[in-house]
């Protein structure tokens, strides 16, 4: 077979190939153009930048508050801005509250610092029940979060994109910035998980 030992391309790369397939065909936008922005999102821009972002709060209490204070311009400080997080508002998990991110109206998304957003986060169904039903909601994505803690849902605009803090896991103590930042995952960051305890693999 011809993509025997090849990993096939993910939901996400599939659709971006797709719209710039149709831009181009329809003379909307440079095919060199088209390139070089599915290149940087497929490769350069994603989680990982947001994970960067999270270890460094997790290990910097400046960088923390100044994150929490102004999102847009401690992000941009680590070289992450973009149009699509021109104001980045960044919420924090606590023993006590739980932050979820949703866009009821569309599927605005923090793309400069998460990449491109998951299918599930444009449906429809994800959209209502956020709203409605956070704790059921959270409840089918594995996060069972106890009745004394506040489920705050914040809602996404084209003016405004959120992102989520989330708790630092146990155990991490004696990690790095690096290895931390390995830790992190799209959905906590965007509120539907929460990162376990570490523990560290045995030889």
């Amino acid at each position: 077979m011809a993509n025997q030992g090849r990993t096939p391309p993910s939901d996400a790369q599939v659709r971006v190939k797709a719209l710039a397939s149709l831009l181009a065909e329809k003379g909307m936008v440079q095919q060199e153009t088209l390139d070089a922005l599915v290149e940087q999102y497929e490769t350069r821009i994603g989680p990982h930048r947001g994970a960067q972002v999270v270890a460094r709060a997790w290990t910097d209490p400046a960088f923390r508050e100044f994150l929490l204070r102004d999102g847009t311009a401690a992000i941009e400080s680590m070289g992450f801005g973009g149009l699509t997080g021109a104001h980045m508002v960044v919420k924090e998990n606590t023993p006590t509250v739980h932050n979820l991110v949703v866009c009821t109206l569309c599927s605005c998304y923090p793309w400069p610092t998460l990449g491109l957003p998951p299918t599930w986060y444009k449906s429809a169904p994800y959209r209502s029940r956020a709203v409605r039903d956070p704790r059921g909601l959270l409840r089918e994505f594995g996060v069972e979060l106890g009745e004394d803690v506040e489920i705050r849902v914040w809602d996404s605009t084209s003016d405004c994109r959120y992102l989520v803090l989330p708790m630092r896991p146990e155990g991490t103590e004696g990690l790095t910035v690096e290895e931390l930042a390995a830790l992190v995952t799209r959905d906590s960051m965007i509120g539907t998980a929460v990162l376990p305890p570490y523990r560290k693999a045995t030889p």
